[in-house]
């Protein structure tokens, strides 16, 4: 090809170009006059979409919503810590249970959480209502119409239940407070419940042992002499600085799991626990241990067992009574009530967002009509589509 030939090319090419941008260019008015010229079109297809999208709607079966608000359960650690206060040394025990709060978001948890679900599934036969084969498939419905919010300033929750039954709408957002109830019930949740597992335990493990050690002082004899070298009130003695040397280690185990040891409470504890230590060597180095039955050592430790139970029995009694309080907190704000009329579906609001949309598609459809219609048919559409094919075809 010569460089007269390539120029001529050239020329042609810009000139295509040129006209392609002039037949192609979509003006104000070439719009408006092709509004104009589709107007009925363009009014009577949206309102038929939208009569029809009303008409349909009439078929949907009425979805009712019911709500109820209530306040979960509070923590109350001002009785906690005037209990622990009377234990000195052995409250350290306590912080293993009672160092974690329960937000609100844990109780919305709950009642999302598969354990609640089923059981509403089953008291309401939900499987057959959703005509679902499968559980999971039932889960799923019903957590599309159960919504669960928690308000972050004022602590309260809100259930809203959208169910075709009012009546069964307003009994299954009440059932959910219930049911937040007796899982409260069954877990430690609060700072009172944690102190009251956490001393049951405790209080479970320091009865056998106060039985073992009360069989082993059994097994020893009476012995005369032993009593005068241990009185009861050294052996009471013995038994509550031994119990508050326990105390303060596992105190101590506590804090180093988080805090470095350098720090302030840690060398405090550490202080406290090698003055306790010290203390209760020079006790039992005080006493003559060399008893032939072993009455003395067991005798003591009979008693630090007793002193144990007795500080478990006591803070155990003190937490349920916390609990006992804490659990009838639920309180109800409003009561869900079957719904006087229904939330969906919006036959309004259906219509009329129909109307918008199909009247929108309708001017898209004209528009790219329009340009179809241009490039097929006006000046150069011939070269144009050789110039594709030309393309595709990579010559």
């Amino acid at each position: 090809m010569t460089t007269g030939d390539s120029a001529t090319s050239g020329a042609s090419d810009a000139q295509d170009a040129t006209r392609l941008k002039d037949d192609s260019s979509f003006a104000l008015l070439d719009f408006v006059c092709l509004l104009i010229a589709n107007w009925r079109r363009l009014i009577f297809v949206p309102l038929g979409a939208g009569l029809l999208a009303l008409g349909i709607t009439y078929l949907i079966p009425p979805t009712f919503t019911s709500r109820t608000v209530f306040l979960p359960p509070q923590q109350q650690q001002s009785a906690a810590a005037s209990a622990l206060a009377s234990l000195g040394a052995l409250s350290g025990l306590a912080g293993v249970a009672g160092g974690i709060r329960s937000p609100i978001d844990q109780y919305v948890a709950l009642m999302e959480s598969a354990l609640v679900q089923d059981r509403i599934i089953d008291e309401f036969k939900l499987m057959e209502v959703y005509e679902s084969d499968y559980r999971v498939d039932a889960r799923k419905e019903l957590g599309q119409n159960v919504r669960i919010s928690a308000g972050r300033r004022d602590g309260l929750i809100t259930v809203e239940v959208d169910d075709k039954d009012p009546e069964r709408a307003a009994a299954m957002a009440n059932r959910y407070v219930e049911q937040l109830r007796r899982v409260t019930s069954q877990l430690a949740l609060t700072e009172a419940q944690q102190r009251r597992a956490f001393f049951q335990e405790q209080l479970s493990a320091a009865r056998e042992n106060l039985t073992k050690a009360q069989l082993l002082l059994q097994s020893s004899g009476f012995d005369p002499g032993a009593l005068k070298a241990e009185p009861k009130a050294a052996a009471d003695r013995y038994a509550r600085l031994r119990a508050e040397v326990t105390a303060a280690e596992v105190r101590l185990h506590t804090l180093r799991q988080r805090l470095a040891d350098t720090t302030l409470e840690v060398q405090q504890q550490l202080s406290l626990v090698a003055a306790l230590r010290t203390e209760l060597t020079k006790l039992e180095s005080s006493v003559d241990v060399r008893d032939g039955a072993g009455y003395i050592s067991k005798y003591r430790e009979f008693k630090y067992q007793e002193t144990l139970y007795e500080l478990f029995a006591k803070q155990f009694e003190i937490a349920r009574l916390d609990e006992s309080r804490e659990g009838a907190l639920t309180q109800v704000v409003d009561v869900a009530r079957p719904a006087e009329k229904k939330s969906k579906p919006r036959r309004a609001v259906t219509a009329v967002v129909t109307t918008v949309i199909a009247f929108l598609l309708a001017i898209a459809l004209l528009v790219i009509g329009d340009l179809m219609r241009r490039s097929q048919t006006g000046p150069g559409a011939t070269q144009r589509w050789s110039r594709i094919r030309r393309a595709l075809h990579g010559s």
